[in-house]
This record gives C-alpha cells, structure tokens and sequence, in this order.
C-alpha cells in the first residue's frame, strides 16, 4: 500500500482517535478505549505541546491511516496506531522507519506484552526486549523495547 508521511495536526486528532478506538478494539484487550477517546485527544495535545511530534500516514486519497507519535529528543515513541482497514500493509512499518530516522540514534517504546502482533513487528524493525513494566493505565504487563542506530 502506498502511504504518504506528514506532520500532524490538532484537526487530526479526532479522525486519530477514532481509528485507535477500533484498532484497540478489534486486538481482543478487556478494555474500554472508547471510554479513553477523550485522553488520547489531550495526550496527543499535550505530546505536542511538549515539542514531542505526531506524524500521520495517508492513503492515495488523502485518509489518515496510521500515526506514530515521537518524543526526538528523548526518543520514546509514545503511540503507535494504524486503521485496521490498513493493517498488514507497511504502513506501521513506514511509521516506524520514519520515526526512527528522525530519532537521535535511539528510540525506547513500551508494548503490551500480550500483543504478538505489535511485538513481531518492533523486532523485526530492530528492537531488543530492555525489561518488563506494567502500564499505569491498564496495569497489564509491558516490555520495554529498545531500538538504537547502529
């Protein structure tokens, strides 16, 4: 699939959240994320605002699906997302590489552990495991992934 990368925007936001909504959805986690809509919203504000940068990946007809959102100077790659009408084409992959070439040499991501899907793609984009954490929000069982320029 082709995917066009841009810089994203506060009137992304909403069109973001609903795909992370069904994407979240459709992995099988027991959990409400249509309830957490509204604070992917504001993080997603406030990832920016924090001079963190969100880029958004587009169809040939302009629909957003997929983004990734980055800190550059830290490296922590904060969300990761792709529509589920555009899962299996690259688009993460694309997402990812990008990310990882505006990076400083070194992103750090936390991903649900029971995520098969989401874990063989990091590693296969070059991340070693760095431990395991819980997420504060869910408080379901994390790794931390590590990916660092050679």
């Amino acid at each position: 699939m082709s995917v066009t990368l841009r810089g994203g925007a506060a009137d992304d936001f909403a069109a973001l959240a609903d795909f992370w909504v069904a994407a979240w959805a459709a992995s099988g986690f027991d959990i409400d994320f249509a309830a957490r809509r509204p604070w992917l919203i504001e993080h997603l504000g406030e990832h920016v605002t924090a001079a963190g940068e969100i880029l958004v990946g587009c169809a040939a007809d302009g629909a957003l699906i997929g983004f990734v959102a980055i800190d550059r100077r830290s490296g922590y790659l904060d969300q990761l997302c792709v529509a589920p009408a555009a899962q299996g084409r690259g688009v993460a992959r694309a997402l990812v590489d990008e990310a990882k070439r505006l990076s400083a040499g070194r992103i750090d991501l936390h991903v649900n552990a029971d995520n098969p899907r989401a874990r063989r793609l990091y590693q296969r984009a070059g991340f070693v495991a760095a431990g395991d954490a819980v997420s504060a929000m869910s408080g379901l069982p994390t790794l931390h992934l590590v990916w660092t320029r050679a």
